[in-house]
């Protein structure tokens, strides 16, 4: 009976967090909190147990992975800010064949930009999207939304600098080394096989009718022309529109095609929607290849991954260990990153992006630790001891049920890192007795957190907004393709628990 009791208070618990955040509207950071308070109180903790776990859960996390977010979403920002993103969007498109060009933009979108928040991603990928369209064949536009869709949110749940991916690997202690090497081995795939099948449904199958998939021409708000310079624009036209999505997070406008984010060097911002001009761009950035820029970037990541690869082959090497681990090798990339960006475009802008980064890294560490919190009470409250045994069974069912759970709450909720947080909430007790690598627990969060991503996400209005769609069009090219890449990445999963 007691343990009975477990299972269903920490499901009232997380179902009353669920209510609070969709039905009350209160911030997912307040709702996780009552929810932990609720759990703890409710089920003997105490006043001075049940804030000892809330405080210790909150600390562990942040001690865990704080500076690894605030490092990533810094840097990340500071490519952004010195127009290397754009650049390295400009250069996709050059290089690609037309057949090639789903593939490589998911591919791409899904891995090396996993550094900068997708809401950004989208809007700087999204004039490059538009205009390649029309010349890859039939289908154009599905097939190419489809791919950005399915690796901008597939990487950032499975691949290491995704902000959710490394929250994830946070909570259940998994080595950023591990989860760079399987995130990756299930992640490509994922993004190959998904976006084949979404070409053959829209190809094969004829699953897109233009008249009811997209929005007329004319009456279309978002119009894409390329102005005699060559350069990407977006002009408004049909009608009135809300501030244009082209407007980044972040506040500065974006040229798609160009080398910098429209404050580079000048008093006077571009503004999007304006084809007379190009973004004025600091000379200074033409200077460095984009290689260079990426460099510290790649340069960290490949330390973490040599790090992952000695941990697995059993290799000790004093000095590998200190420059692999994520905090120095991600500080090295930052540290690098950082002296580019200041030689590009001066002191001024370097502090201006930063703050930027600053900015948006506050709201992901406090979110961050307040799903540590629950996770923390959780543990506390013996749910580890009651599903235990249960989930223990077989290598296939621990992973069913953290996508199962990951998935039902995003459907709920409609957030992606909440979900997969959650759920890796309460499984984080248990995830040592399965007999599983935590890092599969992990992925297999990620994966079902991005199942049947609808309406109550901000990027699918993103997506309807910025390509011309209805609803219905979005439906397939955002819902359905990120869903079949989430079915894809556990069938995927499955077999390597077998080799972990």
């Amino acid at each position: 009976m007691q343990n009975g009791f477990i299972v269903i208070n920490t499901v009232v618990a997380v179902l009353g967090a669920i209510a609070l955040i969709v039905g009350a509207r209160l911030s997912p950071i307040v709702g996780l909190l009552i929810a932990a308070l609720y759990l703890g109180l409710t089920s003997g903790l105490g006043v001075t147990g049940t804030i000892s776990a809330i405080t210790s859960g909150f600390g562990e996390i942040l001690a865990e992975i704080g500076l690894l977010i605030a490092f990533g979403v810094l840097t990340g920002a500071l490519l952004n800010h010195v127009g290397a993103i754009e650049r390295l969007v400009a250069m996709l498109q050059r290089i690609c064949s037309p057949r090639a060009m789903p593939y490589s933009t998911a591919l791409f979108t899904g891995t090396i930009m996993q550094s900068i928040f997708i809401d950004v991603m989208v809007v700087i990928t999204a004039p490059m999207v538009r205009q390649v369209a029309p010349k890859i064949g039939a289908k154009g536009l599905p097939r190419m939304v489809s791919a950005l869709a399915i690796g901008s949110v597939t990487g950032l749940v499975l691949v290491v600098p995704g902000a959710a991916s490394v929250a994830i690997a946070g909570v259940l202690h998994v080595s950023l080394g591990k989860m760079i090497l399987v995130g990756l081995a299930v992640a490509v795939p994922t993004i190959l096989i998904a976006t084949w099948i979404m070409n053959l449904l829209f190809l094969r199958l004829g699953w897109w009718d233009p008249a009811k998939d997209e929005i007329p021409a004319d009456e279309d708000p978002m119009q894409y022309e390329v102005a005699p310079n060559a350069t990407v624009a977006v002009g408004v036209g049909g009608g009135s529109s809300p501030e244009p999505p082209q407007q980044s997070a972040e506040g500065r406008a974006v040229n798609a095609a160009g080398g910098g984010t429209g404050t580079n060097g000048s008093s006077q911002p571009y503004v999007a929607g304006d084809t007379t001009r190009t973004a004025p761009v600091n000379p200074r950035v033409r200077e460095l290849h984009l290689a260079v820029l990426f460099a510290p970037l790649l340069t960290g990541l490949l330390l973490i991954s040599a790090g992952g690869i000695a941990e697995i082959a059993g290799i000790e090497q004093p000095v590998l260990e200190f420059l692999a681990n994520p905090i120095v090798a991600l500080f090295i990339s930052l540290i690098g990153t950082i002296a580019l960006t200041r030689y590009s475009l001066g002191h001024h802008e370097l502090e201006e992006a930063m703050t930027e980064g600053f900015r948006n890294s506050g709201q992901i560490l406090i979110l961050t630790g307040a799903a540590g919190a629950l996770a923390s009470t959780i543990t506390q409250v013996g749910l580890g001891e009651v599903l235990g045994g249960f989930l223990s069974a077989s290598h296939a069912l621990p992973l069913l049920t953290v996508w199962f759970m990951a998935a039902v709450i995003h459907v709920l909720i409609g957030t992606v890192t909440i979900s997969a947080i959650m759920a890796v909430g309460v499984i984080a007790p248990v995830a040592a007795m399965m007999g599983i690598d935590p890092v599969l627990i992990a992925l297999a969060a990620g994966s079902g957190s991005i199942f049947a991503v609808h309406l109550t996400s901000n990027t699918f209005w993103q997506f309807q907004t910025l390509f011309g769609q209805t609803v219905r069009g979005t439906l397939k090219t955002y819902t359905v393709a990120i869903s079949i890449a989430s079915v894809v990445s556990l069938v995927l999963l499955i077999p390597i628990s077998y080799i972990l």
